[in-house]
């Protein structure tokens, strides 16, 4: 029996009908590579699976095949089956230029790394308000923590100065977004929400493997079972 549209609708909305995270990011993000969902979602899964990030329904992706001067970075409300931000987000300064073709976990490399994240507690830093990072993806990622990889704000992420100057200005490794927007993008993403940096070399990621999984994070530690802001 086919449901009509208001119908469909309202039980979506109460939740009695849970749309498929692929199909739903795929609408909801239509210019987002269908690559880029499928593997994203597949690691979140996979994780969640292994007991890390069980109650995430936020996820978001970036799209490091993308020029920086586009608006690579997508974030969903799974639950509610919103998009709340689609944005620019810088990648490291050792990645390369406008389109970053170098990705490396390797503390003092300043390279972007790839895979999935899981998000922890916020904090004041140098840059400001900023979001801790747990790298998830063995052999990609798990030194976010030591090499201090975290989302935050930054002036060097301006979308107009980009357009003049054929890049966007690039971090040190950090998944840095414009400072008027880090504020309410970090609340959004904070305590046990994903992460997807998708880039050249991710799709081995969407195989759920225990040897892709870096689980170096206790399950509970990044959900809100222990104090963050």
């Amino acid at each position: 029996m086919r449901l009509a549209p208001a119908l469909a609708l309202c039980l979506f909305a109460c939740g009695q009908v849970k749309a498929d995270p692929v199909e739903l990011i795929s609408r909801l993000a239509p210019t987002l590579k269908p690559a880029a969902i499928e593997e994203a979602v597949a690691a979140m899964k996979c994780a969640q699976d292994k007991g890390v990030g069980e109650d995430a329904h936020r996820l978001a992706i970036i799209d490091y095949t993308m020029p920086s001067r586009k608006q690579r970075l997508w974030v969903v409300d799974l639950e509610r089956g919103e998009l709340l931000f689609k944005e620019h987000v810088a990648h490291g300064q050792g990645s390369g230029g406008d389109i970053p073709t170098e990705f490396s976990d390797r503390n003092g490399s300043h390279q972007t790394s790839l895979g999935l994240f899981l998000t922890d507690r916020t904090y004041q830093g140098g840059n400001g308000y900023s979001l801790k990072l747990h790298g998830l993806s063995r052999g990609y990622n798990q030194s976010a923590m030591e090499r201090l990889i975290v989302m935050h704000g930054a002036p060097y992420v301006d979308p107009d100065g980009a357009q003049a100057a054929g890049r966007l200005g690039r971090s040190w490794g950090c998944p840095a977004v414009r400072t008027e927007v880090a504020k309410p993008m970090i609340d959004t993403l904070k305590r046990g929400q994903f992460i997807y940096a998708y880039g050249p070399g991710t799709d081995r990621l969407s195989s759920c493997k225990t040897e892709n999984l870096a689980l170096a994070v206790n399950a509970g530690e990044a959900t809100g079972d222990r104090k963050a802001s």
